[in-house]
């Protein structure tokens, strides 16, 4: 029965997520709406901003309880989540077409994001410094979007949108964006302590159960808001938002984690049988998971920026590297 409240109260953490994050998202959007940015900044910054909170809260508490390869696994799982299977199965439902002006800048400076962490992470170790580091990036990504805003004032991605009744959606949009976040942290709480209780009971690793389960969950707000932009022909918010999120998955969750971490984010290693063979010493962050999330970074921005779309072919490859993932995954935890 004590088995059974740990599940639980695991989806219920999810579920408390995935609601509170709608609704915080829908608060960010009617900011946006109201200030006519253009739809893909939309998806880069104030979406991004608000669909990464779940990631943020769960890596910040996980690293403050001690737990920092499930910090870790969280954010680099979400990134590869984000793209294998999120962008893969938008991608198969309907091609995704891209502006390569917009597209191009936010793909490579995701590049360069996941190299510096790797960089960075190549002693074992993600320092203080380093942390600061990676929010002065995500500064510097802010900042160029604010400046793509003016830049393209007239763009044709701009929503139009006037709120009648300003005052009353004023103070329905503020309640939703303080339950939100409240539901945010209580939601984070209760992923992060039952996580580590179910690896626990399935003798895997934390940073597995992070990579998957907790991963999945807290990109659940990414892939809602990446169909509901697709239905509504919003596809510009939809990549926007994905290349966003990670963004800042790897600059402000990772760099913020570090930084509230005693000793930084240490890059664990461990020992495992693969078909009866033993591997010893193994980094699975640098060896696997960040290789693995510049893989499909590499193959989205080169693919996008030379076809200017994401094709179903496109959405193909990139799920089946997604289960090839998860099938390695399988084979070094059991």
């Amino acid at each position: 029965m004590e088995i059974m409240m740990i599940y639980v109260l695991f989806f219920t953490g999810l579920f408390i997520i995935i609601k509170a994050g709608d609704l915080f998202v829908d608060a960010a959007v009617w900011i946006a709406k109201v200030t006519g940015i253009p739809s893909v900044l939309i998806g880069a910054t104030l979406v991004s901003l608000a669909t990464t909170l779940p990631e943020l809260f769960v890596s910040m508490i996980a690293t403050l309880d001690g737990h920092i390869d499930m910090s870790i696994g969280n954010a680099i799982g979400s990134t590869i989540c984000n793209i294998g299977l999120i962008l893969g199965m938008c991608a198969i439902i309907s091609p995704i077409p891209i502006r390569r002006r917009f597209f191009s800048i936010k793909g490579f400076l995701m590049l360069g994001a996941v190299g510096t962490v790797y960089m960075m992470a190549f002693n074992r170790q993600i320092s203080r410094i380093e942390g600061i580091v990676l929010l002065i990036l995500l500064i510097i990504y802010i900042i160029i979007n604010i400046f793509e805003v003016y830049a393209h004032k007239d763009d044709g991605y701009t929503v139009q949108f006037q709120e009648k009744n300003f005052s009353t959606a004023l103070l329905k949009n503020v309640a939703k964006f303080i339950i939100g976040a409240g539901g945010i942290v209580l939601g984070a709480r209760l992923l992060v302590d039952n996580g580590v209780l179910i690896a626990e009971i399935l003798n895997i690793p934390e940073q597995i159960v992070s990579l998957t389960l907790i991963a999945l969950g807290t990109s659940l707000p990414e892939l809602t808001t990446a169909f509901i932009a697709m239905i509504k022909g919003h596809e510009g918010i939809s990549i926007g938002n994905i290349i966003g999120a990670n963004i800042l998955n790897l600059t402000m969750v990772l760099g913020t984690s570090s930084i509230i971490a005693e000793n930084g984010l240490i890059i664990s290693s461990r020992n495992f049988d693969v078909f009866g063979k033993n591997v010893m010493d193994f980094p699975q962050t640098l060896a696997l998971d960040v290789p693995f999330a510049a893989l499909l970074m590499t193959i989205l921005v080169i693919g996008g920026t030379a076809n200017r779309k994401l094709g179903r072919l496109d959405g193909v490859l990139l799920m089946l590297l997604y289960i090839a993932y998860l099938t390695i995954l399988a084979l070094i935890s059991f």
